[in-house]
């Protein structure tokens, strides 16, 4: 199964930065240098710890954002995204960093890979009650996150993560948290995180999760 995996087109492109004040500008750019990775739609999600700032579009980086669209996405941590779509049609609604809001918060969930299983775990998830919003199989981790007793991020990443048989890499991120995950075989790769990260092996079936919490502006704490 995971030979064919690896053949899949995973292409994608993603880019997450915590901890800086142009922490929209600095995505961008680094979505331009990935641009060869996916030219369907692009968009970008920041958090100014309060609350979350979405753009996107479809087409290239530089159809997507025009002037102004990042002096309105505040705040010093964001996630990124150029899609090249493996699952799901096009439309707007599948470009991502795709973007929920709950009683909970905010959540902002970007995805380069393919999961293989996500048809059998979307019907599962729709008989239970869930509604999707987009054909991408990217939403069905929000779904299974948000449908964990707890409400802890990395709880429900500890529960969710191992449901998911595929290539993938993810950056979900929320008002307060980034955390990053690459499935274990690592056939979708994460391209870029800037900050002062360390690596901690979290699960069996995930090769890594990073995720970093500010502590104040000069500093990070990693758990």
């Amino acid at each position: 199964m995971f030979a064919e995996i690896k053949g899949l087109n995973e292409e994608c492109g993603l880019f997450a930065i915590w901890g800086h004040n142009e922490a929209a500008q600095l995505a961008y750019y680094g979505l331009h240098s990935l641009q060869h990775r996916g030219q369907e739609g692009a968009g970008i999600v920041t958090s100014d710890k309060e609350q979350l700032y979405a753009h996107k579009g479809v087409g290239l980086l530089t159809e997507a954002f025009g002037p102004g669209d990042i002096e309105g996405l505040k705040g010093n941590h964001a996630i990124g995204h150029v899609r090249y779509a493996t699952a799901g049609g096009g439309g707007i609604e599948n470009v991502q960093p795709l973007h929920f809001r709950s009683e909970d918060g905010g959540m902002a969930i970007a995805h380069n890979g393919n999961l293989v299983n996500y048809q059998i775990l979307k019907g599962d998830l729709e008989r239970k009650g869930s509604i999707f919003q987009t054909t991408t199989d990217t939403e069905v981790l929000a779904h299974l996150l948000k449908r964990q007793s707890s409400t802890k991020l990395r709880k429900q990443l500890h529960a969710a993560l191992p449901q998911l048989i595929g290539a993938y890499a993810f950056a979900v991120m929320t008002e307060t948290e980034l955390i990053v995950a690459q499935d274990p075989h690592a056939y979708a790769r994460f391209h870029s995180v800037a900050s002062v990260m360390r690596m901690s092996l979290l699960l069996k079936r995930v090769r890594l999760i990073l995720s970093v919490r500010r502590m104040n502006e000069k500093s990070l704490q990693v758990k």
